[in-house]
């Protein structure tokens, strides 16, 4: 599961799409109506909310936003809940540094025109997050760099 702190307008088709349903299993759990997933480390910043569901319905909406912005049609229905445009949630520049290299990795491979195009830009996050200074969340996996043979 990847729940980006990126903002969606940076994410490739594919990773737009994969957010969508990633996120939809996430409100599901956070509603307790999963037992899968329901120990996700990416669900921690959600729970550490007053209302993690209206966090992640929040989250919801500003990917269905994008997927909006590109012509797509995404099922607003399945999102609980309305947004709340006040919500905000914190996460830290390390974190968002480390999204940002992950994300390029993975779209460099997928989408080459895409991934030139997002080496000019600047990593942004979406609207629901506030960047503060910090390393990498402690919730997030972060796996060692391959070595070189």
């Amino acid at each position: 599961m990847r729940v980006w702190s990126l903002h969606p307008e940076q994410l490739d088709v594919k990773g737009l799409v994969a957010c969508w349903r990633e996120t939809l299993l996430a409100q599901k759990v956070l509603r307790g109506l999963t037992e899968g997933y329901r120990n996700h480390p990416q669900l921690t910043r959600f729970r550490a909310t007053d209302d993690p569901v209206a966090a992640v319905a929040t989250y919801l909406h500003g990917i269905a936003d994008e997927a909006d912005a590109r012509g797509y049609n995404f099922d607003r229905a399945r999102v609980v809940t309305e947004a709340d445009p006040a919500l905000r949630m914190p996460v830290t520049e390390g974190q968002v540094a480390h999204e940002w290299r992950h994300l390029l990795a993975k779209v460099a491979l997928r989408d080459p025109e895409r991934h030139l195009s997002l080496l000019a830009t600047e990593a942004r996050v979406h609207s629901l997050f506030v960047v503060h200074p910090g390393p990498v969340e402690p919730w997030e996996v972060v796996l060692p760099a391959p070595r070189p043979d």
